[in-house]
This record gives C-alpha cells, structure tokens and sequence, in this order.
C-alpha cells in the first residue's frame, strides 16, 4: 500500500481561484515532466469555491488522466497523471 504521504503535493490555502488554476497547471505540467504517477492538490473545505475551480480545470487539462477526492481528507483531490508523452517518443 502506498500512502499518500509520498506522493508530490500542491497547496492553494489562500489563494484565488484563478491564482490556485494557474499554479495547478504549472504544478501539473512539472510534474509530468518528473514523471510523477500521482500528485495531491489541497484545496481546503471552506466553501468549495476553489474545489469546484480546480476540479473543474483537472476535467480539461491533458496531463490527467483521472481524479478524486480524498475520501479521509475532502481538503485534498488525488490526481492520477498519464503517462509523460516526451518521455514514451524518446524511448
């Protein structure tokens, strides 16, 4: 079992929402880059205004491959990344 713990992580504690999107994506596209199968995004409860936000961009973004929300922690979204692209052509 792999615990969470290991996994890279981005937190967006006090940020805007379209701040907290621009930083995912960079975080997203970096790690990709390393090679990272899964990453963690905490959003924090609050009122869900940068859950929705982020969500709503992982839908769109080509690095992943799926995501969820942390089902011990609803503060954080687990994203599964596909496979790095440059690193499947060098091979």
């Amino acid at each position: 079992m792999v615990l969470y713990k290991t996994y890279p992580s981005l937190d967006l504690h006090g940020m805007d929402k379209e701040f907290a999107c621009f930083k995912v994506k960079e975080f997203l596209e970096d790690s990709s880059k390393l090679g990272y199968s899964y990453v963690i995004i905490v959003h924090g409860i609050g009122q869900g205004i940068l859950k929705e936000s982020v969500q709503k961009y992982l839908k769109k973004d080509k690095h992943v491959l799926e995501y969820k929300l942390d089902f011990m922690n609803p503060g954080c979204t687990i994203v599964h990344l596909k496979e790095n692209i440059d690193k499947k052509t060098k091979k």
